[in-house]
């Protein structure tokens, strides 16, 4: 069993400085964060603010690079080709990490959004395409993603470091990916059972699947949204029932 878990939320997804602000009130309670960086959402503005208090709350700050789609929220599998597609993430990473070294923030790592996360685990050749252009641009920087999937396999195969990711709000598959947005009961509302699927995954338990199988992903991070309404509340709650169950935050 860990005796400490990572946990990770996404963040500067917002617009302005109040949308930064509100994030700022999950900081105490999680250890890395994932700023969204110019694609699917966020701007200079709101990643400079996310990026100051990241570091004030010594959080382990990631960029989070998605499709270029706001309208969509990044949400939805855009039809680019892959040397498209590795420009635009290039052109966020280098902009979040411009912005981090003029004020001296040293940034941890990359994890993908929404439609792109999932994407990268349908396509073997996708997923070593971006562990590349990663390894070859920003060399410092490990990356997080879904625990057993093509990412993490593609990521050791090149070298880099991949940490590996489970979700406390989102239903999984019986193959171990998540269950698409589309699908009834994909996303959790329900916060005791999100905070039950963290303690088990933090335990390195099994969970179950939406088809109702039993899966084990072994993971050394888990998320959750920071978009999620009830995510404050989720977050403080999960900080005791996971000191009920012997294991640190960190």
């Amino acid at each position: 069993m860990n005796s400490t878990i990572d946990i990770n939320c996404d963040l500067g997804e917002g617009n302005s400085a109040e949308d930064c602000e509100k994030d700022a009130r999950l900081m105490p309670f999680i250890s890395s964060c994932n700023i969204a960086c110019g694609g699917h959402a966020g701007n200079e503005k709101t990643i400079l603010i996310s990026l100051l208090n990241a570091s004030k709350h010594q959080l382990n700050i990631g960029a989070h690079p998605g499709y270029p789609d706001k309208k969509n929220f990044g949400r939805v599998s855009m039809s680019i080709n892959v040397t498209e597609l590795e420009s635009t993430i290039y052109q966020q990473l280098n902009l979040i990490t411009e912005i981090a070294e003029q004020q001296s923030i040293q940034l941890n790592h990359v994890k993908l959004h929404g439609a792109l996360y999932n994407d990268v685990e349908k396509s073997s050749e996708l997923a070593t395409r971006v562990a590349t252009l990663i390894k070859s641009q920003f060399a410092k920087l490990k990356i997080f993603g879904l625990a057993g999937g093509k990412l993490q396999q593609a990521s050791h195969e090149i070298g880099v470091e991949f940490v590996a990711e489970g979700f406390m709000d989102r239903a999984y598959l019986a193959n171990g990916q998540l269950a698409p947005r589309s699908i009834a009961g994909a996303v959790l509302e329900d916060e005791q059972t999100s905070i039950r699927q963290a303690v088990a995954l933090a335990a390195q338990k099994p969970i179950q699947t939406i088809e109702n199988k039993t899966i084990h992903p072994k993971v050394d991070t888990i998320c959750l949204h920071g978009d999620n309404p009830r995510a404050l509340s989720i977050i403080k709650n999960l900080a005791d029932a996971l000191k009920l169950a012997k294991v640190t935050i960190q």
